[in-house]
């Protein structure tokens, strides 16, 4: 591209002046697509539009580095409410089907009242959470690979892999493709995993439910908890997922990002430590909270970073089980501590509450936090490429 004239027009000298930043950066932000380089006739070096500089400034972009600050249209946490693209999550997770949430969140379509369970609902579940039957041998075989005592979550980032490296037409980025992709994947996982088989048609709660448990199926409680812990911003593993979609990476590299960021101790695992925490409440939950109160280490399943007084899934899913005796356990460590049980408790109480396997919860949130991962996607394949570069700060030894 060549410029005509130089009045409206600046050298990278002068763009770097303008932005505060170091040469380099600006060939930074030309690879990121945020500036074009331009040539002039007999000049020597790059320009660029001043307009275009101007507004580059004027966006909230960190030029002490190359890394923006993300908008997004999907989730919004403000005063200890959870909202998607606008909508209460607290209302969706009991009146809407996690088909709808997604189809919400990946395409921004507003949901239409039905009844959980009813054969409209379930005809749209099956359309977006389907199936195949030969992806679901696929992914049980690999999930079969793993070591016998392998947890869920590491079965789940087995058979994405596999199913990934099986789609051929996974680099087609094109956001039908992409939804189309997640839907199969989510549905497929779940079906894979070991366990009874329910219909395809149900919803995605019931289908999962025997995977997790023996129990009478309630299902409507694993699609609100599916609902709640779809997202929630932009969380660690999202931000992962986002960087891999930056990158131009195929959706089911997406979700594997967005695993492994998932599977650290400070993330991924907080249902189990709640789980665990929870499980020597049940016997005494005076001892289990004076123990870790003695450690001196956070008490698992309580407080929260965002919100301040209550965490709106918890509320949620703990009114769901009723007046089961482990909402009462919860209540005798709330009533003796300054904070509020989140999420991560209100799994472990389900899972106390209904004998779910002791990885469920981990999974639980994997295979939820798919969905939020889908659309993050969807939002990074419509930007600019490459746009996330920190600025490294070499601190090591010089010659």
């Amino acid at each position: 591209m060549t410029a005509e004239g130089d009045e409206n027009y600046l050298t990278t000298a002068e763009v770097a002046r303008r932005l505060q930043v170091k040469p380099e950066t600006i060939y930074a932000y030309v690879s990121r697509g945020l500036l074009t380089s331009t040539r002039a006739r007999g000049r020597r070096g790059s320009l660029f539009s001043a307009t275009e500089v101007e507004r580059l400034a004027s966006r909230s972009v960190d030029h002490s580095g190359v890394v923006e600050r993300i908008e997004s249209q999907l989730t919004l946490l403000k005063d200890d409410e959870l909202y998607y693209r606008g909508h209460s999550a607290r209302f969706l997770a009991t009146n809407w089907t996690v088909e709808q949430v997604a189809t919400l969140l990946w395409i921004g379509q507003t949901p239409q009242p039905s009844t959980v369970g009813a054969v409209g609902a379930a005809a749209r579940t099956r359309a977006v959470f389907g199936v195949e039957r030969e992806g679901v041998q696929l992914a049980r075989a690999a999930m079969e690979v793993a070591p016998e005592g392998a947890r869920l979550t590491d079965r789940l980032r087995v058979a994405v892999a596999v199913l990934g490296a099986a789609d051929p037409l996974r680099f087609d980025l094109s956001a039908p493709s992409v939804t189309a992709a997640a839907g199969r994947l989510i549905g497929t996982l779940v079906s894979a995993l070991p366990g009874d088989y329910v219909d395809p048609a149900a919803t995605l709660g019931a289908r999962l439910w025997p995977k997790l448990s023996d129990q009478a199926p309630r299902p409507e409680v694993l699609d609100a908890a599916l609902i709640l812990l779809a997202d929630h911003g932009l969380a660690v593993s999202t931000v992962a997922a986002r960087v891999a979609a930056s990158a131009r990476a195929n959706l089911y590299a997406v979700i594997s990002a967005g695993l492994g960021a998932l599977d650290g101790q400070y993330h991924g695992a907080a249902p189990t430590l709640a789980y665990e925490f929870l499980r020597r409440a049940r016997q005494d939950p005076l001892k289990a909270l004076s123990d870790r109160l003695r450690s001196g280490e956070p008490i698992p399943g309580f407080g929260h970073r965002i919100y301040q007084q209550r965490d709106p899934r918890a509320d949620v899913l703990l009114r769901l089980l009723g007046d089961h005796p482990i909402v009462g356990t919860v209540a005798a460590i709330a009533e003796r501590t300054p904070t509020f049980p989140n999420s991560d408790l209100a799994i472990a109480a389900i899972m106390h509450a209904y004998d779910f396997r002791p990885d469920a919860g981990d999974a639980l949130f994997a295979l939820a936090r798919m969905i939020g991962w889908t659309a993050h996607a969807l939002e990074e394949y419509a930007a600019p490429a490459l746009r996330f570069r920190a600025m490294g700060i070499y601190t090591g030894q010089t010659t």
